[in-house]
């Protein structure tokens, strides 16, 4: 599944529970100004986001209120900010330290209410929509970088949680009954001091009134008439000139973005490629860190291309340059339940995070609110993952440093790399994985093709579980002395 752009937390998750582009609902980045409010989004600062101001569609909680059904939102990132005027039934406010394990509590704790049906006179009753949000391995990519020890640890913690969740579905006798989909809200690209852009050294920053967004950055001018094409077509020389970033004007933004009707969107945009990331020297010096050998953080960064990101590749000895494909940012779509009859293992083609609202609103059988999506229930897959025909998947590999380069982005003779060696996918089998002090599990290669049969699917997830659940143990177990503690992060989007 492609995210929206730009490709960071907030915009996304409000488009997966609206439907909506970003520039069509309003939350344009996870920090941006406000010209008619005069007053900036910040994601973290919740006094001022989560105030209803900001947020300019209906979420798929208060469509489902108004038509009869009960909500529960678990975290979801906007949940708090009584959008518009009907909250869900049940709302669970962002707590970064809690555990996995209580997550897995809590929507178990739901879907064990009785329903009206059962008991008119109890107290609460079951909702019949879900919604809840795990920011580990997001948080973890952030801290270590998404190929990091510790980011496989967090999976193994989230594939845990996983396989409690579904495990209470299978012992309460819900798996006919509920559906289950399992999105991301974007990717994650490896950061690194020598792929960084120095603003300061591309343009006049007094020029500037406000910046917005992060790791790409939208300039608010504080001459918008008189500078913004000046600027513009400096930066463009600058661009081709170090082949690292991209810069667009509201008028120049690639139609594929969606990005350039909202009075919130900054009128100058500069857009680095993969795992670069545009600095102050107030935040950041790079020539200052050169010395002192201060490392850049983040260490994993989003908000790139949502699509795919270009880089040029320059091969000296050969003089020559090419354009690869470097899809980080893809996120995730997983489906199972009633809604979605279909062959376990079915392949549908790729597409944008705006039809997931549609989606969900068809598996609980309510109308949906005007939105960008076209994609509706019954879905039509295209065939199985594990066809021999299918198109096999692209690998997501970071760019390496060339050490033989500077990192000042204004240098010509600066070029980039990609790896060979970065695992494909967060999905990847455990047993592909090597994990020190673990030898690979063949079992778990077994069975790979489930019949038809429902019954038999569960079966199946159910042993397969079991077998995850003990690779996940060991692997978290081998590596333990490798991380501190989980005992919480502030959520990093």
């Amino acid at each position: 599944m492609l995210p929206s752009f730009p490709s960071v937390t907030f915009p996304n998750h409000f488009t997966l529970v609206t439907g909506l582009y970003p520039q069509d609902h309003g939350i344009v980045s996870n920090q941006f100004w406000d010209p008619e409010l005069k007053e900036e989004f910040y994601y973290t600062n919740t006094q001022v986001s989560m105030q209803p101001k900001w947020w300019n569609a209906e979420p798929i909680w208060s469509v489902a209120e108004k038509q009869g059904l009960r909500t529960a939102i678990h975290m979801w990132p906007g949940s708090e900010a009584h959008i518009p005027d009907v909250e869900p039934t049940y709302l669970d406010k962002y707590n970064g330290t809690e555990g996995l394990p209580n997550k897995v509590n809590r929507i178990l704790g739901w879907l064990d209410l009785p329903s009206e049906y059962d008991d008119s006179d109890a107290p609460e009753h079951r909702p019949q929509l879900i919604g809840a949000y795990v920011p580990n391995v997001d948080a973890d990519g952030h801290k270590y970088g998404p190929n990091s020890t510790e980011i496989l640890a967090a999976i193994a913690d989230v594939d845990g949680m996983m396989t409690l969740l579904i495990e209470g579905l299978y012992e309460r006798n819900l798996t006919e009954l509920v559906n289950i989909i399992v999105v991301s809200d974007h990717g994650m690209a490896t950061t690194s001091n020598k792929r960084l852009i120095q603003l300061d050294d591309l343009i006049d920053l007094s020029l500037v009134d406000h910046i917005d967004g992060w790791p790409l950055r939208g300039l608010r001018l504080k001459d918008p008439d008189r500078d913004v094409s000046i600027l513009y077509r400096q930066l463009q020389d600058a661009a081709k000139h170090a082949g690292t970033f991209e810069v667009y004007t509201l008028d120049t933004m690639p139609e594929r973005y969606h990005f350039n009707d909202n009075d919130r969107i900054a009128p100058l945009w500069i857009i680095p490629k993969a795992g670069w990331a545009v600095v102050e020297k107030s935040d950041f010096d790079v020539s200052e860190a050169q010395v002192t050998g201060e490392l850049y953080s983040p260490k994993g960064l989003h908000g790139y291309d949502h699509e795919v990101s270009i880089f040029r590749i320059r091969i000296i000895r050969l003089g020559l340059l090419t354009l690869v494909q470097h899809p980080l940012m893809r996120a995730i779509f997983i489906a199972r339940g009633p809604a979605f009859p279909h062959i376990p293992n079915s392949r549908l083609p790729a597409f944008q995070n705006i039809e997931v609202y549609n989606i969900i609103c068809d598996s609980l059988g309510i109308n949906p609110k005007s939105n960008n999506g076209t994609l509706r229930l019954p879905l039509k897959p295209e065939g199985l993952h594990s066809d021999a025909d299918a198109p096999k998947p692209d690998l997501p590999l970071d760019p390496v440093d060339d050490e033989d380069k500077t990192t000042q982005v204004n240098n010509p003779s600066q070029t980039q790399n990609q790896a060979s060696d970065a695992p494909s996918s967060a999905l990847e089998s455990p047993s592909n994985t090597l994990v020190p002090g673990v030898e690979p599990d063949d079992t778990l290669q077994e069975e790979k093709k489930p019949t038809d049969s429902k019954t038999s699917w569960w079966d199946f997830i159910h042993d397969q579980l079991a077998k995850a659940k003990d690779w996940a143990k060991q692997f978290v177990d081998s590596i333990k002395d490798n991380r501190p503690p989980a005992n919480g992060t502030d959520v990093t989007s």
